[in-house]
């Protein structure tokens, strides 16, 4: 029973990755051989991509804002 509630926990994850992942690789850079050949610009776009991919989701699902403290102490 708990190999079962551990290995569901663990394919719940997976599937978050794996949809991150493909929303990264929507910059066809990601998904293509990198030619280029500098140390660590591989890595730079990967985290431009990933910043990309944050973005999106951020624009497509904007969180409103609001200071917890003050809700606090109006109460």
């Amino acid at each position: 029973m708990e190999d079962k509630f551990l290995n569901h926990l663990i394919s719940s994850a997976r599937v978050v990755v794996e949809n991150v992942l493909a929303g990264v690789k929507r910059c066809r850079i990601v998904k293509d051989v990198l030619r280029l050949t500098t140390e660590g610009i591989s890595d730079l776009v990967m985290e431009i991509a990933c910043g990309l991919h944050n973005l999106r989701v951020r624009c497509r699902h904007p969180f409103p804002t609001f200071d917890v403290l003050s809700l606090l102490s109006s109460g």
